[in-house]
């Protein structure tokens, strides 16, 4: 272990809160590049003292439009400076009728990618991996292209075809034909190599899970342990995640749950109890499961530079277009609110279940949200407005209108949801 890598695991079990330099002022610049020379866009400042105070009342209205909209339940909390502010409306259980609440664990799906992206930049921080370096290099005979690193791997930029696609292009069916599988990750890469790279390596941003399943297989041969071992050694244990797991192949949320429920294809057919699955199509792309309080806990880790050093912070906040309003970096999101401000974290689909989980460019303030339904646009829409509540406050802050619609999910991202 190199002593960044010691100090940075020291100053976490000791609870000192370091915030870097880079943090707030990285995002002023109107652009970056990254070390491959392609274009990379910048962020706004998001330092809690410029923030609004959240704003209570909107919280709640996204999580009540969301139930109207079909969600069976869905929750919020915002960790700001010590205070905390908790939302809950709807159930977690349809059968029992059970309130949903912020003491829910649930799989928070494509959340996952950061922990496995925080895993592997520690790995670059020790010595041991090459954001630059080929993944053949570490993983022979993988891959069909020397020319795809890892830096492309946890960017979205290796031209990897996301083999969820034709998984779940029909959702119920997809998810049936799946939820007691277990595959190895290399049976889920075969699938992706059954069609031809979707663009050049390190040119264009595509998401694509297949990038995570490989980061994965680099997680278990760089540290000669389980992807659930070094999530747990690495991350889980060194924050004091009481309510996160990696229990993948088992099918069964530990603990108190809310279950999930995956919304059919067809107009009008009935909720689908999708709680149970070994999540193995998805591995460390999106198997974790977690709750409100130990996300939040996670994404302040990460902006504050507790769990990698600043260098590898720096890195994983290099930023690729998405859209107009969203980038990405190193298995990080960056969403650009109607008041200026600029968050940072993840989202997460997994059947049954939307999670978004982001916080500001210090890190002092985080807001996790979870509604227990998925393949509906309108609820992954409407939970987007937890960010504007959490970050800008009453509506009267925005400066600008809010962003688009989302008409893609984590899984299947090139299917439109309408």
């Amino acid at each position: 272990m190199t002593g960044g890598r010691a100090a940075a695991l020291g100053a976490v079990l000791l609870s000192v809160l370091v915030v870097p330099a880079h943090g707030a002022a990285a995002d002023e610049a109107n652009t970056r590049t990254t070390s491959d020379g392609s274009a990379a866009s910048a962020g706004r400042q998001g330092a809690v003292g410029e923030l609004p105070a959240p704003d209570r009342a909107a919280l709640r209205d996204v999580l009540r439009t969301a139930l109207s909209q079909g969600a069976p339940g869905a929750m919020a909390r915002v960790d700001d400076r010590g205070k905390v502010i908790k939302a809950a409306e709807g159930v977690a259980d349809r059968t029992t009728r059970r309130a949903i609440a912020n003491a829910d664990r649930f799989r928070v799906g494509s959340v996952t990618k950061s922990f496995s992206a925080v895993v592997l930049l520690q790995l670059v921080d020790e010595g041991v991996l090459d954001l630059d370096a080929p993944v053949t290099r570490y993983l022979p005979g993988t891959l069909p292209d020397d020319r795809i690193t890892v830096r492309h791997l946890l960017s979205h930029r290796s031209g990897l075809y996301d083999y969820t696609n034709d998984m779940f292009a029909a959702t119920v069916p997809g998810f049936e034909s799946v939820r007691n599988r277990v595959f190895t990750p290399q049976e889920l890469v075969d699938l992706s190599l059954k069609k031809p790279l979707t663009g050049t390596p390190g040119a264009a941003y595509s998401y694509s899970n297949t990038n995570f399943v490989v980061a994965g297989m680099l997680i278990e041969k760089l540290t000669g342990t389980s992807v659930a071992s070094a999530y747990r050694t690495r991350v889980i244990a060194p924050l004091g995640l009481k309510d996160t797991v990696y229990v993948h192949p088992s099918t069964a949320i530990p603990g108190r749950h809310a279950k999930g429920y995956l919304t059919p294809d067809e107009a009008g057919a009935p909720l689908v109890d999708s709680t149970e699955q070994t999540a193995s199509w998805a591995q460390a792309a999106g198997a974790v499961i977690s709750s409100t309080r130990d996300l939040n806990t996670f994404f302040s880790a990460v902006l504050r530079g507790e769990l990698t050093s600043s260098a590898q912070l720096a890195q994983m906040r290099q930023w690729i277009p998405v859209n107009s309003t969203q980038g990405y970096g190193l298995g990080l999101r960056r969403r650009d609110l109607s008041c200026g401000v600029s968050v940072y974290g993840h989202t997460g689909t997994v059947q049954g279940y939307y999670t978004y989980a982001f916080t500001s460019a210090d890190g002092r303030r985080s807001v996790t949200a979870l509604a227990n339904t998925s393949n509906n646009s309108a609820v992954l829409t409407t939970m987007a407005g937890t960010l504007e509540a959490a970050f800008c406050g009453k509506p009267a802050a925005a400066k600008r209108s809010a962003a688009p619609a989302e008409r893609h999910e984590d899984i299947a991202p090139a299917i439109t949801r309408d």
